[in-house]
């Protein structure tokens, strides 16, 4: 006869059921008692990504270390600006920070690591241009190009003119240039009239 599964076998299941990442306070919901997370913890079969997020520790690295951690513990949170330039492969800058929009009125995040900049964005600003991404087993969301080439003019003058060229500049090489987005989204952003004259330099 089959033995019953241990605490440490149940606690492994359900992790695994959640892509093999859990905040703790999902971890205890999902019926993980606390002691056995914090024992997994100790034995070493739980491995801390963030404060308050655990991640059984013989599953691959993961793809992404900084975005997943703050895809699941920032409410909210839409990968912006650099960050997401840099997951679309749309800039040189190097993030040491992950850039996330959350909906203004809302309090900053507390977060330990990984570091993160946080923007408030309000109305369309902030629900317009999101997708859904996959990484690691967790849904990540994020700007699209479009959207975010436009919050790059509009937040030109905190990350730099420089950046938010570049990245126009990039996506018209690599990408199908996608002028009724790029145009919809700057008078979302109110950028319009800042982003005309690069575009049309482009077409």
């Amino acid at each position: 006869m089959k033995a019953d599964p241990t605490p440490f076998e149940r606690a492994r299941d359900i992790f695994l059921s959640r892509g093999g990442i859990l905040r703790t306070v999902d971890a205890i919901r999902l019926g993980i008692h606390p002691r056995t997370l914090y024992a997994m913890r100790d034995s070493g079969l739980v491995e801390p990504v963030a404060r308050g997020l655990h991640r059984l520790k013989d599953l691959p690295p993961l793809r992404d270390p900084d975005l997943v951690p703050v895809a699941l513990k920032v409410r909210g949170g839409v990968i912006c600006l650099i960050s997401a330039l840099s997951f679309h492969e749309l800039t040189s800058q190097i993030p040491h920070q992950v850039y996330v929009a959350i909906p203004r009125g809302t309090e900053s995040p507390r977060l330990e690591f990984p570091p993160i900049r946080v923007f408030w964005f309000s109305g369309a600003v902030y629900s317009e241009g999101i997708d859904t991404h996959d990484i690691d087993g967790m849904p990540v969301r994020i700007y699209t190009p479009e959207k975010t080439v436009a919050d790059c003019f509009k937040h030109r003058h905190k990350i730099g003119i420089d950046v938010a060229v570049e990245a126009l500049k990039t996506y018209r090489r690599r990408r199908r240039l996608q002028v009724d987005d790029l145009v919809r989204f700057a008078r979302i952003c109110r950028v319009e009239n800042v982003m005309r004259p690069y575009l049309e330099a482009l077409l």
